[in-house]
């Protein structure tokens, strides 16, 4: 990608290009300025001034001057410099995914002497990347940001000769005979021999004003990964089923106190998981309680909340927040011949093959994956020797 350049986003709360240009940029770890012309007069004269008296959003301001007015995902990634389309047509390998998982297996694969491919809808490293530090990964005592990890696994995935396609969304996949065709949301179809799924899984967000900018500065989805950081502080878990009660009670171990918001009026854990949070006295619920907004420019200052049995409004300022709400494997665009579990996550053999011949899956988007950076990065190396095994069969 281009070196990042000063962008200004033009637009407002309402408007959904606006949204999808803010998510776009957001996915590609593009740092932008938010400006809303229905708050900023200065800002609306200037989109006014640059569109000829009319009033058109989104508009971006480069940093070189130049500008696009409501452009479509395609043009932002032409104008900052993503690759969008492969350069051949068939591949030995193709990996959709490029977090810890992609990345490793596609590495291990090109030192193998296979011509591979990655292919990713969002930014290079998965959920890895939009981790603030790992503290846990071997290898880095000191830990790493999550943005300088990930452009390290690209930067020695490519010294391999791998070939890494951003801002490209896969949208299906097909086998004929021992060719797997991967479809691009372009409308381009690519050939392997074999394909990894490596897709891995989204944090559900709660989808208030301020979460998309402070994720990473004070919202979380990893208490492992994060946790840490929050020594002697206090902190909020959001959230009321087990994943929620497992990572307040993981908190304890650094925060001061964590203050669990609930929607209803219990908890949706398990007895023993809710048994062993009443017990804890560094651990406060409250119940019928919903975020409705995230503070803060570059770090989180406060949370509005709202009390849905009194009506009542009010600002939190915890130093963290952790979102335990729900994760969901990225499978939705993956054929019914490809077996997934009750949670929608990919069944594989000990091999790592799914059901359907040739296609592999590793990772968090897998069933029973540890869902850790290091693992992931374990899972990927074994399945790119489990398919080169497969491909000496066929």
């Amino acid at each position: 990608m281009a070196e990042p350049q000063s962008i200004t986003l033009y637009g407002a709360a309402w408007c959904p290009d606006c949204r999808r240009a803010k998510m776009f940029l957001g996915e590609q770890r593009v740092p932008y300025q938010w400006v809303d012309i229905e708050q900023d007069v200065e800002g609306r004269a200037l989109v006014e001034r640059l569109n000829d008296g009319k009033r058109i959003i989104p508009t971006i301001v480069f940093g070189d001057g130049t500008l696009l007015v409501e452009p479509s995902n395609a043009e932002l990634a032409a104008k900052l410099g993503l690759q969008s389309q492969a350069r051949q047509a068939f591949y030995d390998l193709i990996v959709v995914g490029s977090g810890p998982t992609g990345l490793t297996a596609a590495l291990y694969a090109a030192r193998e002497g296979l011509e591979t491919l990655v292919i990713e809808r969002g930014g290079i490293g998965g959920q890895a990347g939009v981790t603030e530090k790992l503290d846990n990964f071997p290898g880095f005592p000191e830990g790493i940001g999550g943005s300088a990890f990930a452009e390290r696994l690209a930067t020695q995935a490519r010294r391999f000769g791998v070939e890494i396609l951003g801002a490209q969304e896969v949208v299906g996949i097909r086998a004929q005979a021992e060719v797997h065709t991967v479809t691009t949301a372009d409308g381009h179809e690519y050939g392997a021999r074999a394909v990894l799924v490596a897709t891995g899984s989204t944090y559900q967000r709660l989808g208030v004003p301020g979460e998309d900018d402070l994720i990473g500065a004070g919202i979380h989805f990893c208490a492992t990964c994060d946790g840490p950081f929050y020594k002697g502080e206090e902190v909020a878990v959001i959230g009321g089923g087990n994943s929620a009660g497992e990572e307040a009670l993981f908190l304890t171990r650094f925060a001061s106190h964590v203050t669990m918001l609930v929607r209803g009026e219990a908890l949706t854990a398990s007895k023993l998981v809710a048994a062993k949070v009443a017990e804890c006295d560094k651990i406060t619920i409250r119940y019928h309680t919903e975020v409705t907004a995230f503070h803060g420019h570059t770090k989180l200052r406060a949370v509005t909340i709202h009390d849905r049995a009194t009506d009542a409004t009010e600002e939190i300022h915890p130093a963290g927040v952790f979102v335990f709400i729900g994760l969901f494997p990225n499978t939705r665009w993956l054929p019914a011949e490809i077996a997934r579990d009750g949670q929608h996550f990919i069944a594989t053999s000990p091999t790592l093959a799914t059901s359907m011949p040739g296609v592999f899956a590793a990772g968090d988007v897998r069933a029973g994956s540890t869902k850790q950076a290091a693992s992931a990065a374990g899972e990927g190396a074994t399945v790119a020797l489990m398919i080169r095994e497969y491909l000496k069969t066929v």
